[in-house]
């Protein structure tokens, strides 16, 4: 574990909280983060390492006049050591609540211990579905959205406005992959397309030559579902392979996110995916936001970037709505859960009754402008839901989006 002790004189006038915020006797505010720093997901560990020093020290290093003593773990991207990482920072260094962890499978491996301990956790990233679903956690809640919140709009987008007929997925073979492919062929489906293959390749793999030369002749469009930097490698090789000018492909967010935009070439342009979060979105705050991450660190900030950010935002204003007193905490998980962030680089951020937020969802096109190339808004789905159009005691009775559900009915031998 890594452990940054984040100093600052506290800066705060006495009638700002009536003397709340000094109700501890000056102590630090304890922040635990997990993230990931090896690995296929490292790349957006990083990032949200990144967004998360951003902030702190664009508040210098205070949060509702207290300090904020940050302790950061590296989980390596293993279940297993993501709870033991969670438990020292619970146990061993006393924090009040954690932002983490990065991805699905780690936010599931530790949902029991979280029940148990009772310490808040706001998610920058980690979508699992379920977690703000059918076993909702009363200590969680998220900064991004669901794995399928942003695919729902695509598959419709892909069936209705691309006219696809005939899709092929090939995807990371764990939860968050799983879940974006299902969220999107139900859609595509239910809009008069057909999903006709499905091809899972291991997180860690090497190589997507034995995948992309499966993948079928006459479909109309490839979706790729990748995290970290896997999104680099498959579409390096399909243009390798000779298959960007034959078969387009349609990303999930993060497969061309911004954070591994900069590692891509022209194989990324034209690429079409979705997401609630593109650097080019026209407002104040994320213009702001967008040339603080160039000017530190020299990238435009994306999926992960924002997650960590957004993150921070929320854990601020919660700490502010109890007047500094996040050892109350009761008090503070209720503010969390109530928190309505204006400020944010998305624009208003809200959560639903189940702790995840409403966000307006973006069809967007890689171009290359200025040298650079980004993620350009083609058409904006306003204050999309988890459940997207459906009924949401209707979404909760089907079973969580995996593998197998919705049923794959049109798969081609």
């Amino acid at each position: 574990m890594v452990r940054n002790l984040v100093s600052a004189a506290v800066v705060v006038a006495a009638s700002a909280f009536s003397m709340g915020a000094f109700a501890q006797g000056g102590e630090p505010i304890r922040l635990g983060f997990l993230t990931i720093k090896s690995g296929a997901l490292a790349a957006g560990g990083k990032q949200m390492e990144d967004a998360l020093k951003l902030f702190l020290k664009e508040r210098n290093n205070t949060i509702a006049g207290r300090k904020v003593e940050l302790f950061t773990a590296d989980t390596g991207g293993q279940p297993a050591i993501t709870k033991t990482k969670a438990q020292e920072l619970v146990e061993k260094d006393k924090v009040q609540v954690i932002i983490g962890p990065l991805a699905a499978f780690e936010a599931l491996a530790v949902d029991d211990y979280i029940r148990k301990v009772q310490v808040p956790v706001i998610s920058p990233s980690a979508a699992a579905e379920d977690l703000t679903q059918r076993k909702p956690n009363p200590w969680f809640v998220r900064a991004v959205g669901t794995s399928a919140q942003p695919n729902h709009p695509l598959g419709e987008y892909a069936a209705r406005e691309l006219k696809y007929k005939r899709i092929a997925i090939v995807a990371d073979d764990f939860a968050f992959g799983h879940e974006i492919a299902a969220g999107f062929q139900r859609t595509f489906e239910e809009n008069g397309g057909k999903v006709v293959q499905k091809l899972w390749s291991p997180l860690n793999v090497a190589d997507y030559g034995s995948y992309i030369s499966q993948i079928k002749p006459d479909v109309d469009a490839v979706f790729a579902a990748f995290a970290g930097s896997n999104g680099v490698k498959f579409l390096k090789q399909y243009n390798e392979y000779g298959l960007k000018g034959k078969i387009p492909v349609l990303g999930a967010m993060t497969t061309v996110d911004e954070g591994v935009l900069k590692m891509m070439g022209d194989e990324a342009v034209g690429i079409v995916s979705s997401g609630w979060y593109t650097a080019g979105i026209a407002n104040a705050n994320n213009q702001k936001f967008v040339e603080a991450m160039r000017r530190e660190y020299k990238e435009d900030p994306g999926y992960y970037s924002i997650g960590a950010y957004g993150a921070a935002l929320m854990l601020e204003q919660a700490v502010a709505a109890v007047k500094g007193r996040i050892e109350d905490r009761d008090a503070f998980m209720a503010a969390l859960r109530k928190v309505e962030v204006a400020n944010d680089p998305r624009g208003t951020i809200k959560l639903d009754a189940l702790g995840n937020p409403l966000m307006d969802v973006y069809i967007r096109k890689v171009e290359r402008k200025d040298g650079r190339l980004v993620n350009t808004v083609v058409k904006t789905y306003p204050g999309v839901s988890q459940f997207w159009k459906y009924d949401t005691k209707d979404f909760l009775a089907n079973p969580v989006y995996s593998r197998d559900w919705p049923p794959a009915k049109n798969i081609e031998k």
